[in-house]
């Protein structure tokens, strides 16, 4: 019995695809290797910006470093897309939110001058200029920035032995400009004075050895000017300036926290100019 080609049920029979640049071929078999690209792409669905996206967010992004994220561009054109890197995905795209440091501080200029007994003389008869650091403290004087200011002046000198000795400053909003200060009994008390609401130097953390120049952990509001080091201030007046930064709170550190007997007598002087 013969079956024709018409009886074959659809399911069974492969269906056979020629195109018409298959059959232009067969009419023609000069046109070559050119009509068999063409063919190639007979088939194949062109995707519009929008469908590239989806069909790219199948697929797992990588996450090393370095890696490459294709994203969406914010040109407004559905074709084209932007490469960023996964480090700035996770910090912008994924709303992480970044650590804002505080703006970079110049050195200070420092000097010493000679004039000893001439200096603690002077400041003998200035009310607050002269202080005790008691054995194992750390003595912290405030000074606000003031409006009419641009630079601030410092001189401090010592009776018989040295002193530690170091400036930071505080990005605080100055809400008054009276200089004051605060007594730790310890460096390590100093961050809890901040927690207390006790004054201190607010946040500071030392770390080291004062003989050496202490390298401080500051929380983000805190900057260094000048690491706390053991100065001569016995031998020769210590002085120096520093040009505001900004609106702020100077910090000057007298730290007597290494000596474990003698408490040191301190004059000092604190002054702006414009």
């Amino acid at each position: 019995m013969t079956v024709s080609d018409q009886d074959l049920p659809s399911s069974t029979s492969r269906p056979q695809i020629v195109s018409s640049v298959t059959e232009d071929i067969a009419e023609n078999p000069g046109k070559g290797d050119g009509a068999l690209e063409e063919q190639a792409l007979v088939g194949q669905k062109t995707l519009s910006g929008d469908q590239l996206i989806k069909e790219m967010t199948k697929y797992p992004v990588p996450k090393g470093s370095g890696d490459v994220v294709m994203i969406q561009s914010d040109t407004g054109d559905p074709g084209t897309v932007d490469a960023l890197s996964t480090e700035l995905e996770s910090a912008d795209l994924l709303g992480e939110q970044r650590k804002v440091s505080t703006p970079p501080l110049s050195p200070p200029s420092i000097w010493t001058f000679a004039k000893m007994k001439e200096f603690k003389t002077k400041m003998s008869k200035v009310k607050n200029s002269r202080l005790v650091v008691k054995r194992g403290e750390v003595v912290t004087v405030r000074v606000p920035t003031h409006p009419d200011g641009k630079r601030l002046f410092w001189e401090f000198a010592t009776d018989n032995y040295d002193i530690g000795f170091g400036v930071y400053f505080d990005w605080t909003p100055v809400t008054s400009t009276a200089v004051t200060v605060h007594v730790s009994e310890s460096s390590d008390e100093d961050e809890d004075d901040e927690e207390d609401g006790e004054g201190g130097i607010e946040g500071l953390v030392p770390i080291g050895d004062v003989e050496m120049g202490s390298k401080s952990s500051l929380r983000n509001r805190y900057g260094e000017i000048m690491p706390v080091y053991r100065r001569d201030s016995h031998r020769d007046v210590q002085a120096g300036c520093h040009d505001y930064p900004g609106e702020g709170i100077y910090l000057l550190k007298f730290d007597n926290s290494y000596s474990l007997l003698r408490n040191k007598t301190l004059y000092y002087h604190v002054y702006y100019t414009s």
